[in-house]
């Protein structure tokens, strides 16, 4: 856990943490219940790696934690993910650690994720061995978060934290986190994030969005049983005190300030968050408090979405192919601040 220093600006009134997820050994806060998933599972007698495949839909991090305790166990792993752009440095990364990648269609209805888990329920009823951890409805996902993200940030925080700030994705990590901070200190005020354009958890329509891992789109059941059989809604819910939202737009710009001003390499869903711990940090309320917000993965997984379109056109010319390996003069080929970016 780190205290922002340089992206708070003068309207900031609060002090802001932030809990570094991409920490984890495979890159993201989905490391915890990738592990405390399959364990339990095999606790409980239902997986083996030499009788059962893993299978899962993910955006990517899920998957990315799941291929890696795959892995290191020995279980066969088949991810499925939509077949878009973004997942490029995710399908890399799970096939990396051995785990089969299969793609779906995401336009085909218009329901990307939905796509993903119809076929997968085809693969499960075609192959009884395959076994799923369905990181949506799983209960090991908000208790791993109970056991461990909870614990981790009140003592972190020497009990002091006032709000806690953080995306939705599966909806686990707020509901176990804010469980277990709620029972510490009934007065924390836990805030979820969604992208502006997929306000699903506040009764509004989804749209396309970039915030990668958060906005499924979806009603979330780990959000829902908070305050079960209340509809999706303006308003708090549970020990949700708030909902707050930010635009791919504004996550991705925020995500660079973090790059470039505090030194910390996150995704647009991290920006997201952090322009949120922002907006708190501004109110007067705030003052002199501890906000602590959950980074959950690092900016490196991302180098084909949008945020990074910058850099990658300046890569592109700085490094052509094939490269120049005339022996001829000058010594220096190539200084990035020269650098004028082509006119759109």
């Amino acid at each position: 856990m780190v205290k922002l220093n340089r992206v708070p600006g003068a309207d900031c009134k609060a002090t802001i943490l932030a809990k570094l997820e991409f920490q984890n050994p495979g890159g993201s806060v989905k490391d915890r219940i990738a592990k405390k998933m399959v364990e339990d599972a095999e606790a409980a007698g239902l997986i083996s790696p030499d009788k059962n495949t893993i299978v899962e839909v993910t955006s990517g991090n899920t998957g990315i934690g799941l291929a890696m305790v795959a892995a290191a166990k020995g279980y066969p792993c088949i991810i499925i993910m939509p077949q878009v752009p973004p997942m490029y440095e995710r399908y890399l990364l799970c096939r990396k650690f051995g785990a089969d990648v299969h793609l779906t269609a995401p336009a085909i209805g218009g329901q990307m994720i939905q796509n993903a888990f119809d076929y997968m329920e085809i693969l499960l009823k075609e192959n009884p061995s395959y076994w799923t951890p369905s990181q949506f409805k799983n209960p090991s996902n908000p208790t791993v978060h109970v056991e461990t993200t909870g614990p981790e940030v009140w003592e972190q925080t020497g009990g002091k934290v006032d709000y806690v700030i953080a995306g939705a994705g599966t909806g686990g990590t707020i509901n176990g986190l804010g469980r277990y901070l709620k029972e510490k200190n009934p007065d924390i005020k836990l805030i979820c994030v969604e992208p502006t354009e997929s306000r699903v958890l506040q009764g509004e329509e989804s749209d396309k969005h970039t915030l990668v891992g958060i906005g499924a789109g979806v009603p979330l059941q780990f959000i829902e049983e908070l305050e079960p059989g209340k509809p999706f809604e303006p308003g708090p819910r549970g020990i949700i005190d708030e909902f707050m939202h930010a635009t791919s737009d504004e996550g991705m710009e925020m995500a660079n300030r973090l790059a470039a001003e505090e030194g910390l390499l996150v995704g647009p869903s991290t920006g997201a968050a952090c322009k949120v711990a922002l907006e708190v940090a501004a109110r007067p309320e705030a003052a002199g408090k501890n906000i602590v917000t959950i980074f959950p993965s690092s900016g490196i997984r991302y180098v084909m979405h949008p945020m990074w379109g910058a850099e990658k056109g300046e890569g592109s010319a700085a490094l052509p192919m094939p490269p120049d390996m005339s022996g001829d003069p000058p010594l220096l080929r190539w200084k990035s601040e020269d650098y004028v970016p082509p006119e759109e």
